[in-house]
């Protein structure tokens, strides 16, 4: 059987599996259906990013996406620069989209008000299980808006680390004592805070995870220097060195109390500016330092995936999580992942995550679709190859997509 034919297959097999979605930017649905949407908003988020590296300006494509601005001044804009983007994997995730839940291959003056009405229409209370749960079938969606107020129930919260450790004054220490009823005056009583908070979070929120990033960090200090910096901060008279060395040393308790409580730390690697300070090697030390603690490490540190397949393989305690890659580039996608099954035991790679926000929540459907592409043509090369039959090729997607971040992240007893 030919390879296209394999990967037809598989891709028909791969439509009806359950998934985890294991990274998004969503808050809770009541906040989608409060925003104003058009058809300019399926190019909101990511695509961002390619309008800007084509030439448009800055301040044009907040116009763009601005809906109290009149729309047909709009997509003059949109259509301006849609043919300079159109063919990148960002873009192709928004098409899908405007194909499989609008019902529209491309976007014209002269059906862009059509498209722009059914968004309105469809943009109301349901629409979460509409895409989500029903289109891409997720039966667990992490993430990470800052907050835990989620009305359904496979929303699953991860929480950024800045939460707990990030401190500049004295009046951020008193209020977050205020969330749990204590009274903070020294770093041990911090201590014992962050542990209740999180605590707290996971008991009763629903809270899997920590949200950090890969940055190049300086030694942690000693206890004695970091409580010589949090009373500075206490006293009201802390330079940005105290301010410094107290969040180093919080940060390493904090990956500490998450390997205790059964705490994800989510790492976010690679991709954005300048993407050398996001290099997944600077989290090396960590992972070694903290065997105890499970690291999940985001978009294969695009551009640095074979750095980031060598972690995965020398560090137990440390996944690999192909969230947002897939549209980054299918194509360093699907020849990383090749080489991640030669390298990397297969229970520690998870498949999908949109890493969308609210307000372009319809393109994790896109983004899905090319996930599964993505994963159907590496499965079938190795059919192909004969290192895996077809009935093996459909169990590895489905541990990829569901097994393995239900077990790394214990999410069964929260879904069921």
């Amino acid at each position: 059987m030919s390879l296209n034919r394999i990967k037809e297959y598989l891709f028909s097999e791969l439509e009806g599996i359950d998934i985890v979605d294991t990274h998004e930017h969503l808050a809770p649905e009541k906040e989608r259906v409060k925003l104003k949407v058009d058809v300019c908003t399926l190019f909101s988020h990511y695509t961002r990013n390619d309008f800007i590296s084509a030439g448009m300006k800055v301040e044009d494509y907040e116009c763009m996406i601005n809906t109290e601005l009149p729309l047909d001044e709009r997509v003059k804009l949109l259509l301006k620069y849609l043919p300079y983007i159109k063919y990148g994997s960002y873009a192709r995730a928004a098409f899908i989209a405007l194909r499989d839940i609008y019902g529209y291959e491309k976007i014209t003056m002269e059906n862009y008000k059509e498209i722009s009405e059914k968004m309105k229409e469809f943009n109301k209370p349901g629409i979460y299980d509409e895409i989500l749960a029903k289109k891409c079938r997720a039966k667990a969606v992490l993430t990470q808006a800052g907050r835990t107020d989620y009305e359904k129930k496979y929303m699953i919260p991860v929480l950024w680390a800045d939460m707990v450790i990030k401190i500049t004054s004295k009046e951020d220490i008193e209020k977050r004592g205020k969330q749990l009823n204590m009274e903070i005056r020294t770093l041990q009583d911090y201590l014992t805070w962050m542990r209740e908070r999180l605590l707290k979070w996971k008991k009763e929120e629903r809270v899997v995870g920590i949200k950090t990033v890969s940055l190049p960090r300086k030694d942690a200090p000693s206890p004695r220097k970091a409580e010589i910096a949090f009373n500075s901060i206490m006293k009201g008279r802390a330079s940005d060195t105290d301010k410094e060395l107290l969040n180093l040393y919080l940060f390493e308790e904090l990956l500490k109390l998450c390997g205790e409580l059964e705490l994800v730390v989510a790492v976010h690697s690679g991709v954005w500016g300048d993407f050398r300070r996001l290099d997944p090697t600077h989290m090396i030390p960590y992972f070694a330092r903290f065997p105890e603690t499970k690291f999940d490490l985001y978009h294969m540190g695009m551009p640095y995936v074979r750095e980031t397949a060598f972690i995965g393989k020398n560090y137990p305690n440390v996944y690999l999580n192909l969230c947002w890659s897939h549209i980054v580039s299918p194509y360093m996608t699907r020849s990383a992942l090749l080489e991640y099954i030669d390298i990397v035991p297969v229970n520690k790679i998870m498949a999908y995550g949109g890493d969308y926000n609210t307000r372009a929540v319809e393109k994790a459907w896109g983004h899905l679709v090319i996930a599964k592409e993505n994963i159907a043509q590496v499965l079938a090369t190795l059919v192909v190859e004969g290192r895996v039959t077809k009935e093996e090729a459909v169990e590895l997607a489905k541990m990829w997509f569901y097994d393995n971040p239900m077990e790394i992240y214990r999410l069964r007893e929260l879904v069921g």
